[in-house]
């Protein structure tokens, strides 16, 4: 290599990192290849500037640039259930987190339009999401997810009375924002199989389905119900999570099965699909969602609980990928 394309190379790597894939320099004119998979069309066309600016500053006069996606799409898993209080949105929340803390890039998306509530498991609470262009920036919360919510957009306590376009329209707007380099959109869905869950899957087709139900009848059959939607949309399902297995007694250790145990599990394996694990029903659950400190950010049985679930849907989307 030359001293004159070390010199470029030099100065072009200090705009573009590891996004500079390739760089040829002959009579003068320089070839250059940027990587600029998961970024938004604003990012390229800042990174652009740079290099273009960095080529002329060390003495290029005719820069050919060009550019390529090389890097992983990024890949929406979409977390649903069949009826509302399963704990879905701790699951979310959580599962987030869980692949975050495994090295992933991950981005939570609170898609529960009428009920938001991640705002509140991730520490955001109170704050709003800065727009660029027509694009917002997501909210980073201190676990290391950034993440978008309709509780960022409105008043706490706030009742939110939309018809079903505009809440798809919400939707997009959480969904289609300035994510910049990450890997999985976890999207926490509505309960039901309603208006934002059919523009979910018609506008912004999710990579997988996480389905979410406790062990009781009632909550499987309302399961299936999300199973069936899921089916019909063309997206392939994950997997199945049962929460509120098994409950131990904070004063006398004794467990219990105030929901019964098993049933997901067995429905999974009726269904044919794969069972991803159990979450128990634990007051520490409840109690550091509340305060905003995902169990799955700790040291506990419950944070294991949730690194399990987290293993086996990012080994379902590396088989993917």
């Amino acid at each position: 290599m030359s001293i004159e394309q070390q010199a470029l190379q030099d100065a072009l790597h200090q705009v573009a990192g590891d996004r500079l894939q390739t760089l040829k320099l002959a009579d003068g004119v320089a070839t250059v290849m940027l990587d600029v998979g998961g970024l938004e069309r604003l990012d390229r066309d800042k990174l652009e500037m740079a290099v273009r600016d960095a080529a002329r500053k060390a003495g290029v006069a005719d820069l050919r640039l060009g550019m390529t996606a090389e890097r992983k799409a990024r890949l929406i898993i979409a977390v649903g259930s069949g009826k509302g209080g399963v704990g879905k949105s701790t699951l979310s929340a959580n599962l987030a987190v869980a692949m975050a803390r495994l090295g992933r890039k991950v981005g939570l998306v609170d898609a529960d339009i009428y009920g938001p509530s991640q705002p509140r498991l991730l520490m955001t609470e109170g704050r709003k999401p800065e727009a660029e262009g027509n694009k917002m920036h997501p909210i980073p919360s201190p676990w290391g997810v950034p993440m978008l919510s309709m509780g960022h957009l409105v008043q706490p306590g706030q009742a939110i009375a939309w018809r079903g376009p505009m809440a798809g329209n919400a939707l997009g707007q959480l969904i289609d924002a300035h994510w910049g380099d990450t890997e999985i959109l976890v999207v926490d869905l509505p309960p039901g199989t309603g208006d934002v869950q059919l523009t979910m899957l018609a506008k912004h087709k999710p990579a997988g389905a996480v389905i979410v139900s406790t062990p009781q009848d009632l909550a499987l059959m309302d399961a299936t119900r999300a199973i069936g939607l899921f089916e019909q949309g063309g997206v392939p399902l994950i997997g199945m999570v049962e929460n509120m297995a098994g409950y131990i007694c904070p004063h006398c250790g004794e467990e219990s099965d105030p929901f019964g145990v098993g049933g997901a599990e067995a429905a999974a394996k009726l269904m044919k699909l794969p069972f991803l694990g159990r979450v128990p029903l634990d007051m520490a659950i409840r109690r550091e969602s509340d305060a905003g400190n995902p169990p799955a950010a700790g040291d506990t049985p419950q944070a294991d609980a949730f690194l399990s679930i987290a293993r086996g849907v990012l080994a379902w989307i590396d088989e993917k990928r």
